[in-house]
Order: C-alpha cells, then structure tokens, then sequence
C-alpha cells in the first residue's frame, strides 16, 4: 500500500505563506552583492573624477611655473638690455676722446672729456644703486678696507687709513667692493713688523 504523505490543509507545500528560510537567505545575499556592487562603481567613478582633477590641477601647476620662469628670464633680459644700454653713451665719449687724442687735440679737450665721461659714469653707478665709499682719513673698518700696506704717519692716528689704491663700493649697504688701503701704523720701532721686516696687518684685520 503506498503511503500518502499529509499536507497541510487549506494549501500546498511550501505555499503556506512563509518564505523558505534556505531561499529568504539566498535573496538577501543576492541584494547585498548587488549593494556592493553599486558602491563599488561609485568609488570607481569617483576614483576616476579625482585622477583626472589631480591630472589637471598638475598640468596647470607646471604651465604656472614654465610662465613664472619664462617671466623671471624675460624680466632678468630687460634689466640688463636697459644696464647695457645705459653704458654705450659713456662708451662714445670714450671713443671720441680716444679719437681727440689721436687726432693730436690739445690735452686740456681730451681731460675734460675725460672727465665727463667719470662724471657720466659715477650718474649711472649711482643709479644702478652703487656709491663710493670714502677711505683716506677715516678709521679702518675691516668690513669695508682691504690694508694692504702700514706706513708711519705723524698727520694720521694709527689705524686711520692714510691712502688708497683703488676706491671701494657700497650697491645699498653691501659692499660690492672693499676698497685697498694703506693705514697708519703706531710710532714704536717695531710697529707694524714681523720678523724685522715684512708688514703685519693682523692688528688692522682684527681691529
């Protein structure tokens, strides 16, 4: 005899109205796979957005520096064509007193054109920011003298510069050049000496 198998009444197996707990976990798998699916292409796309910005905000931060550099060099060629310039008046004025002299001019036209022509370049040294310093008479500063010589002086203190053989220069308040002295050296017999007879400027340096 074949055994019947029960069902419940009213429906048929599994059609109950509860969900099969086996097929309830598989659609819930099923939906958050799909989740993370979604998120996971959103983060890709936004991984996309955010390559290209830095691509660009790179490609603009190196045009920004080719531009700064090309108008560092272009402000840098300006600057020195206006300095060059500058200087080619005084270089006629030396050429025609050149001319003068060899021409057979009398000396007086050529010294004064001479003149005018340091007188020229004095004006452009001052505008370029360069003044002379004043040596002769004034007390060595081994910031601003090179002493190159020590001579006895009864007109100068010792350490007072008393000659100079080629002027120094301030550009603002730093030296561009120190200028080469000779300084006053104290009255005993062995001032300024070392070993009988070469110039000791060790005390002028350290001053």
């Amino acid at each position: 005899m074949t055994k019947r198998h029960k069902h419940p009444e009213g429906g048929n197996p599994g059609m109950d109205g509860e969900l099969d707990p086996a097929n309830a976990g598989s659609e819930s798998d099923r939906g958050e796979v799909e989740s993370l699916r979604a998120q996971l292409a959103e983060k890709d796309k936004e991984i996309i957005e955010l390559k290209d910005k830095y691509l660009r905000t790179l490609a603009e931060s190196e045009n920004a520096r080719k531009r700064i550099r090309q108008q560092a060099d272009d402000s840098v060629r300006i600057q020195r064509e206006a300095i060059l310039r500058d200087l080619l008046p005084i270089i006629d004025n030396l050429e025609r007193a050149l001319a003068a002299a060899r021409s057979g001019t009398d000396a007086k036209t050529i010294v004064d054109g001479v003149e005018m022509t340091v007188r020229a370049l004095h004006d452009f040294l001052r505008a370029q920011g360069v003044t002379a310093v004043q040596s002769v008479g004034q007390p060595f500063d081994p910031n601003r003298h090179e002493a190159v010589d020590h001579v006895a002086s009864e007109a100068h203190p010792p350490n007072t510069v008393v000659d100079e053989f080629h002027r120094g220069y301030l550009i603002g308040e730093r030296v561009l050049r120190p200028a080469r002295v000779s300084v006053a050296k104290g009255n005993g017999p062995d001032s300024g000496k070392r070993n009988g007879s070469e110039t000791d400027t060790s005390d002028v340096e350290n001053s």
